[in-house]
């Protein structure tokens, strides 16, 4: 399993503390540390904006790593936001970076997979950030998905899509080998997210602009402080590889909003 760092709370802390930040954290304090996908806040904003979040929504993060969008809608739209995540260290280390960050009354995280989560009620709004990669059945998955949401509820999806026609370099953020990756064309993505029960409102590449982001935040080399690739195993060479294969148009980004069509 890709996913596998099971100190990932402690190398945060370690991290945390070499960097003096200590006590409660402030809103910008993990902005390179708790985004698990490319382009950083900026690509969450892109998604709060598409979501139309109205007061007292609530929101569900699938997907959730340790936490950095939820917390990042809650703080942006004051919605209630409940990550889910399959793996279990990701989901200790969201918990608890949320307590640092003072935002329990609003973010929560679950170790279940969204197939299998049970909830008192649907929710208002959804996003997901780069985690179909590692998904086969993807209709399925997303219209496990759409089964917590309510009718006309909108999906916001951050994710990455095969463009070439050969893999990409392995490790991968996703994939150390490529024996758990499951990439899909473009065209194919939004077809499985409309089977799962959505219509799309808009399907957006948006990989010249993630281009441009990588060559902004790297134009110095590796960020310095606290970073997410030194709390992931290979840290640097899968976001080297990933920005590698976003250049030569191995692989694209694609931000997608969609609507939870009424259940037959």
């Amino acid at each position: 399993m890709t996913y596998e760092e099971h100190d990932a709370s402690q190398r945060i802390e370690r991290l945390l503390a070499t960097g003096g930040l200590e006590g409660l954290l402030g809103p910008d304090d993990l902005d390179r540390l708790d985004q698990f996908h490319v382009g950083g806040t900026q690509a969450v904003d892109k998604l709060i904006d598409s979501l139309t979040l109205a007061p007292g929504a609530v929101v569900l993060d699938v997907g959730s790593g340790f936490g950095g969008p939820a917390r990042q809608i809650a703080r942006s739209t004051g919605s209630a936001v409940h990550g889910v995540d399959i793996t279990s260290a990701y989901v200790d280390a969201a918990n608890a970076l949320t307590v640092r960050c003072g935002l329990e009354d609003l973010v929560s995280f679950e170790h279940v997979d969204v197939a299998a989560l049970v909830t008192e009620r649907r929710f208002d709004a959804a996003i997901t950030m780069h985690v179909q990669m590692n998904v086969a059945d993807k209709a399925a998955w997303f219209a496990a998905i759409g089964s917590h949401l309510e009718s006309g509820a909108r999906l916001a999806v951050w994710e990455i899509c095969a463009t070439g026609d050969g893999p990409p370099a392995w490790p991968m953020p996703w994939s150390i080998d490529g024996t758990d990756s499951h990439l899909a064309a473009s065209d194919d993505l939004r077809g499985a997210i409309e089977a799962g029960g959505f219509d799309t409102l808009e399907w957006h590449d948006e990989t010249t602009w993630v281009n441009d982001w990588f060559a902004t935040s790297f134009a110095g080399g590796p960020p310095s402080g606290p970073a997410l690739p030194m709390v992931i195993d290979d840290g640097f060479t899968r976001v080297i590889n990933l920005a590698g294969a976003l250049a030569d148009g191995t692989l694209s980004v694609w931000r997608g909003t969609f609507e939870r069509l009424p259940a037959p």
